[in-house]
């Protein structure tokens, strides 16, 4: 059966709170209702069409990995049952299947976690002009996609809109304070380098990832989603070749096409021709498939 596209969620009769580029935010009792819809971003701004399944993917990841670190660290899954939802989202019952999570109401932290186990991205851009990447110094010599000798965590502020901007772990100690600055830095740092393990043995390496914490009740926990191919960078170890950019499992054949038709990055965004469309909903499919299994 052909998966529906879901573009937007309308919810009536539940607290709408926000809408990110891919998630929309409902309040229902106690709780945050975090629905992954069908959208697709790239440089920054939402495009007309989306992937179809693909909020189903991350949803799915997600719990994946959530329910694999969940002894390291709480999360703020409820449920991702929707039978098991408050009564009045029984009547939406067909669009949240899949796609949809009941969390705690953590308060986020305002910092975004991100480890680096490759050099790669942006942290390429920024090792070849310095040596360093978001002011770690990293060893001479190093080539494109290479394994750093450890992984190193680079955070960086959340921006509503626009880019995120890098800051030292030390700027984060001053936003959040010592104790929570160097909980967060080993909690990802551990989450990532399990992660890794897993993923392969399965014959996927992660190069890097962004993860979130927020406090519920006085306690930190895992929020958002996590080791998605949205939040993070999936490479095919087969096809591993450092000294060259790789193949990402994830919406990179969207960005190429993209750049291939010379966008300026501005919206209104371009319509995705059915193939590219369909080429992004495969990879996004062959991951889960892979990780999952």
């Amino acid at each position: 059966m052909e998966e529906k596209v879901v573009l937007k969620t309308n919810l009536e009769g539940v607290k709408f709170l926000r809408s990110g580029k891919v998630r929309d935010i409902y309040e229902i009792d106690d709780y945050f209702l975090i629905v992954a819809t069908d959208r697709v971003s790239a440089f920054d701004v939402v495009l007309p069409n989306g992937i179809p399944g693909k909020g189903k993917v991350l949803t799915q990841i997600s719990l994946f990995w959530f329910n694999q670190v969940r002894d390291l660290v709480e999360n703020h899954i409820v449920s991702a049952n929707v039978e098991e939802f408050p009564s009045p989202l029984n009547k939406y019952r067909d669009i949240l299947a899949g796609r949809s999570m009941l969390v705690k109401k953590a308060k986020p932290l305002p910092v975004e976690c991100i480890v680096r186990g490759y050099i790669t991205g942006s942290g390429w851009k920024d090792y070849q002009k310095t040596g360093s990447v978001c002011g770690i110094k990293l060893p001479e010599g190093l080539v494109e996609s290479q394994k750093l000798p450890e992984p190193i965590y680079t955070p960086s502020t959340k921006a509503e809109e626009g880019h995120d901007i890098n800051i030292s772990f030390e700027e984060t100690i001053k936003v959040l304070g010592e104790e929570t600055a160097k909980k967060v830095k080993d909690l990802t740092i551990s989450i990532y380098k399990r992660a890794s393990e897993i993923a392969e043995k399965k014959g996927i390496i992660i190069a890097d990832t962004k993860m979130e914490f927020g406090f519920y009740n006085g306690k930190l926990i895992l929020i958002d989603e996590l080791l998605t191919p949205d939040s993070s960078r999936f490479w095919s170890k087969k096809d591993y070749k450092p000294g060259k950019s790789q193949d990402s499992y994830d919406k990179q054949i969207v960005r190429d096409y993209l750049i291939s038709i010379k966008w300026d990055k501005k919206p209104p965004a371009p319509v995705l021709p059915d193939e590219i469309v369909q080429k992004t909903a495969e990879r996004y499919e062959e991951i889960f498939r892979i990780l999952t299994s």
